[in-house]
């Protein structure tokens, strides 16, 4: 039986932008995509068929979002000043179902795997709210001079959150390398999932 390793992945969705100051929640939501199979092996298999596609090929499961923003620019003083900056923000996980009943024995294994698959998701997900809040706190009060349209800002901001972004991004790629290791937490889900551990 051939091994064949795929990785969970983190796929960024677009962001735009809002006001700020006040509290806010992020939404989540969990899309199941289903898989068929009965032992460990079988359901693995199905993963590697019917898994979502990312940019380096199957995954077993993703967190991905959407983010949009409410801005209030404020033209001051021949320059602009950015008021408020409110995210709208919901947080996807993608990830697999079996589509009938497993036999109990395996219905156990596979709770214990989805719970740390899941588990591992939030963590990119907590990632993806960090990096919102980090937005949140450089976007609110930027102010740039000679900008009575508010149209320089606009373009200093999206500077400044495109290295935020890369750092979510970098974050999330080592988080995956080291749970995705030999040893590492999703390989021991895999195994014990495809051994009956």
């Amino acid at each position: 039986m051939k091994r064949v390793s795929w990785i969970l992945g983190v796929v960024l969705a677009a962001a735009s932008a809002p006001p700020a100051g006040a509290q806010w929640k992020p939404n989540e939501k969990i899309e199941a995509y289903a898989i068929s199979g009965r032992t460990g092996i079988e359901l693995y298999e199905s993963i590697g068929e019917n898994g979502p596609k990312v940019s380096l090929g199957r995954t077993i499961a993703y967190t991905t979002f959407d983010l949009k923003w409410s801005r209030r620019y404020v033209p001051e003083n021949g320059g602009c000043r950015l008021a408020s900056a409110r995210p709208h923000l919901t947080i996807i996980y993608k990830l697999p179902k079996p589509s009938g009943p497993l036999p109990a024995a395996m219905q156990r294994l596979w709770d214990r795997f989805i719970a740390g698959i899941t588990a591992h998701e939030r963590v990119h997900g907590e990632m993806i709210l960090d990096m919102v809040k980090k937005i949140e706190a450089t976007s609110i009060g930027l102010t740039v001079a000679d900008d009575p349209k508010c149209r320089k800002i606009r373009q200093e901001l999206t500077t400044r959150l495109a290295a935020l972004s890369e750092e979510q991004r970098r974050k999330s790629r080592e988080f995956d390398r080291v749970e995705m290791s030999d040893g590492g937490n999703v390989h021991q889900l895999i195994l014990a999932l495809v051994n009956g551990e």
